[in-house]
């Protein structure tokens, strides 16, 4: 049996490589056309335009290996059934289950690579996609993982920590210099809110320094008018999708701690939980529909029925994710959802399948 798992395994496994590697050469290169409108800004050059697409394919991968699972094992599965070789095998006294499981066996492996790349190679390579972005289009806003985000105001340099939802900030350091770049002034702000028109800082701390000595201040508030908005803030912010599971975990347990609404996020974390299943769903799905198929379908029909399945999961999973944080739905709920409902299909298939 080693020898069947390892056959079909093998079969299942480069197809769906195959399959990802022309989704992700296709989806790049529209990635690429739209990057090229904001070429001219800043110093966003054509260079930087295809750095920013090489390191957002991890993510990108990530995505796309559902639908490049269902696909491949159609592909892969489809060719052993119209060769005969999924017949030679049930003939030779192999129930059904047993082919299944080495179905199954293969969607495990492209499991862990789904894992492997959402979790340890897709964000922090998706983090310097971004700053290759903003810093050319930008040069005034950067992002630093360790020490949150870096922005130049004139002669002012700013560190903000955390940026929170709804246009308010947590930990804002701005260091003031003069025209011969000697520190001026040093000030501190446990928290920061934009009400419209500037940024109100809140629990200050600020140290000036000049040639009489070191004063020290406090102060419960004051204004803070500066030319970094939230619009230019939304810009180095990464979405929720693209982080991964320990980032969402500490990040949720901050907000909780701050009584700030935390749904989007917890929705991220269940879609990164459950996502990497439906990698499996989709290669076990492709049993029963090449099962049940004449054996005179081709190819190009099964690429056809996969990529529509396969598109109509991934549509169906980011509606979730947006139904569920508009009708206030339980993250795990609407982010495991759709994984659900094609697992029941998948089961349904097989037990009619004989």
């Amino acid at each position: 049996m080693k020898i069947l798992d390892r056959y079909i395994g093998w079969t299942i496994i480069t197809a769906t490589l195959t399959v990802l590697a022309v989704l992700i050469g296709i989806f790049s290169f529209f990635a690429f056309i739209e990057q090229l409108e904001d070429v001219g800004r800043g110093q966003y050059t054509v260079f930087k335009v295809a750095l920013f697409v090489l390191f957002s394919m991890p993510n990108l991968t990530y995505e796309l290996f559902p639908m490049a699972a269902l696909i491949g094992a159609l592909i892969g599965f489809g060719t052993l059934m119209r060769n005969g070789e999924v017949t030679v095998i049930r003939v030779a006294g192999v129930p059904k289950g047993r082919v299944v499981l080495s179905v199954v066996k293969a969607g495990g492996i492209l499991l862990a690579l789904a894992i492997l790349l959402g979790e340890i190679v897709a964000p922090p390579a998706e983090r310097f996609a971004r700053d290759v972005r903003n810093i050319a289009i930008n040069d005034r806003v950067t992002f630093r993982s360790d020490n949150g985000f870096w922005s130049r105001d004139g002669d002012s340099f700013i560190n903000i920590r955390e940026i929170l939802p709804g246009d308010q900030l947590r930990g804002v350091y701005i260091y003031e210099f003069d025209d011969l770049n000697r520190l001026r002034t040093s000030t501190y702000a446990e928290t920061a809110s934009y009400d419209g028109r500037q940024w109100v800082l809140r629990d200050i701390a600020q140290t000036q320094l000049d040639d009489e000595g070191i004063r020290e201040r406090h102060l419960p508030e004051a204004a803070w008018d500066s030319m970094l908005k939230p619009d230019l803030l939304s810009m180095v912010t990464i979405d929720p999708e693209s982080l991964g599971i320990v980032s969402l975990v500490r990040y949720i347990r901050f907000l909780h701690r701050n009584a700030q609404d935390a749904q989007r996020y917890e929705h991220a974390l269940w879609t990164k939980l459950t996502y990497p299943l439906a990698t499996v769903v989709m290669v076990v799905l492709a049993v029963p529909m090449v099962l049940r198929a004449n054996r005179s379908v081709t190819i190009g029909q099964r690429v056809l029925v996969g990529a529509l399945v396969g598109l109509g999961f991934h549509l169906l999973n980011q509606a979730a994710g947006h139904l569920g944080v508009v009708y206030e739905v339980h993250p795990m709920l609407s982010a495991a959802g759709p994984a659900v409902l094609m697992s029941v299909i998948a089961a349904i298939l097989l037990a009619r399948t004989p």
